[in-house]
């Protein structure tokens, strides 16, 4: 299955809770952190959770 390269470009500070437990979910917790996950629909879900922090990019 494919892979998805998470990086985290802006800050949770000020975002609401479920925002920040997502982002700890997916593994990251400072901008400029980078995690690979499957591309799976929970993952695309928690990604949409929190598009407006984090890139995305697929990885081979």
């Amino acid at each position: 299955m494919a892979q998805l390269k998470v990086t985290q470009t802006k800050s949770a500070i000020g975002g609401k809770q479920n925002q920040r437990e997502t982002l700890r979910t997916l593994g990251l917790g400072r901008i400029g952190q980078s995690v690979q996950r499957e591309d799976r629909p929970e993952v695309r879900g928690m990604i949409t959770t929190v598009a407006h922090l984090v890139t995305v990019e697929e990885v081979d």
